[in-house]
């Protein structure tokens, strides 16, 4: 295997600091990027080597290809982990590092151009045998074409923007009646939002869960898989909860979705870790919806079910390590709470501010990755996320009952946060009997907190 010496980590945050302690951990050199607004940022600080790349804008920074390769040069780094969000699912940043001989610890762009775009990474999966949703052949334009062609798959029908994705430019269409409004606004949205304003359209299926299997390939024809998440407890298509394994899936269903999640990554030859993602109906039927060429924000529980490092992974692979056609197997149980800075009782609004006071729980199977600390600003410029906060036990019982004491014992002071939302949560009997499915928040009602007497 080939070296790498020392990684420029394209990204900001829990995820820079988390991919700097594997580095550190395996003896390479890591060099940090931010903004102005990042100068004091616990990345900068941990990271080898700190370069600013730019003001607090991300199109201005984070998102600046150029900066980045310039900071990757003018320190000698061999290499880019490009986290997830920003730059990490770009292809064309994957080949502008391949230009400037910098390995991009990823995919290779032609699989993440073939994977990015929706309507051909659905085709492509098709090809290889993994069951899809009933939907167009591509993308559709015509609105009257669409209208028939919604009819004819039979409604409810969920209409999907080619590129892009976290719920922009989709629409839930379940009467003919609103289509077209449904149809012109997807388009909009999504031309708005990617600069592309393809949409396909797909058979939307009822009750739906989010099931994800967390894949790594070598690039060299060789895929193993790490097995299932659960990630149906979201808000806006924005994962809020995830857990592995998931509560409705089996051995004989954990088989046959690794094994084909392994043949679609099989397909576009899949280099690095990615995320191979279903939707499994009530009758136990799963669906392909897309692939996910990155590290996913909910690696975390997956890490603690199989005790693998999968950013470990990511690197050797780059390395030019080989892999076995394999299944990971996984024991215990793992829960992720996403603990943002938003309003739970004002419908998830942003609550950007100073953090006064900071206490993380700990204890035994508590583990979390956070770039805060007291005195830190939440800034508004950047994703909201504060901490991933995740409960490992021998059971899903036993990992929901870490959670709600690990919740009980954790302090943010001086912005809102979604903990009271997640407490709640966890007290719920059907969150805790594992029924729920993708729309479950839609008529969870979170009680406000108590007034002090």
């Amino acid at each position: 295997m080939s070296d790498i010496q020392k990684i420029l980590i394209a990204n900001r945050g829990e995820i820079a600091l988390r991919v700097i302690r594997t580095c550190h951990e395996m003896g390479i050199h890591t060099v940090a990027v931010y903004s102005t607004m990042d100068r004091d940022a616990l990345h900068v600080r941990f990271a080898d080597e700190a370069v600013c790349i730019g003001p607090p804008s991300s199109a201005e920074s984070y998102l600046r290809p150029d900066r980045l390769i310039a900071a990757a040069e003018v320190t000698g780094a061999d290499a880019i982990h490009p986290g997830y969000g920003f730059l990490a699912e770009n292809a064309e940043f994957s080949q502008i590092c391949a230009d400037n001989d910098i390995e991009f610890i990823g995919p290779s762009p032609e699989t993440m151009r073939l994977m990015s775009q929706k309507d051909v990474a659905k085709d492509t999966m098709a090809e290889a045998g993994v069951p899809i949703v009933e939907g167009s052949d591509g993308t559709i334009s015509d609105i009257d074409e669409a209208r028939s062609l919604a009819s004819d798959i039979g409604f409810p029908v969920m209409i999907k923007a080619a590129s892009g994705g976290g719920g922009t430019g989709m629409r839930l269409v379940r009467e003919p009646e609103t289509f077209d409004q449904a149809f012109n606004g997807a388009r909009s949205e999504a031309d708005a939002a990617f600069g592309d304003p393809e949409v396909y359209i797909e058979k939307f299926v009822e009750k739906p869960r989010h099931v994800e299997i967390q894949v790594l390939g070598d690039g060299k024809g060789n895929v193993m898989h790490f097995g299932e998440r659960e990630c149906s407890i979201q808000r806006r298509h924005q994962k809020l909860v995830e857990e592995a394994p998931s509560p409705i899936v089996d051995e004989d269903l954990r088989q046959e979705m690794g094994e084909t999640a392994i043949r679609g990554a099989e397909a576009v030859n899949y280099e690095g870790a990615g995320t191979m993602e279903f939707l499994v109906g009530a009758s136990g039927n799963f669906y392909f919806m897309e692939m996910n060429t990155r590290i996913q924000v909910e690696h975390p529980v997956t890490e603690e079910v199989t005790d693998v490092d999968l950013v470990e992974e990511q690197i050797l692979v780059s390395m030019g390590k080989t892999l076995e056609r394999t299944t990971v197997p996984m024991e215990g149980h793992a829960i992720e709470c996403r603990i943002n800075a938003e309003n739970p009782f004002k419908n998830f609004s942003p609550a950007p501010g100073d953090i006064t006071a900071f206490h993380q729980p700990g204890g035994h199977g508590i583990r979390i990755d956070t770039a805060a600390y007291g005195g830190y600003r939440i800034p508004p410029t950047y994703d909201s996320m504060i901490a991933k906060l995740i409960a490992y036990g021998k059971t899903r019982e036993h990992a929901i009952r870490k959670m709600r004491r690990a919740l009980d014992e954790f302090v943010v002071e001086g912005v809102k946060t979604t903990i009271p939302f997640h407490q709640q949560l966890m007290r719920d009997d059907r969150f805790q009997e594992g029924n729920f499915d993708t729309r479950f928040l839609d008529d969870f009602e979170i009680e406000p907190a108590p007034t002090p007497s």
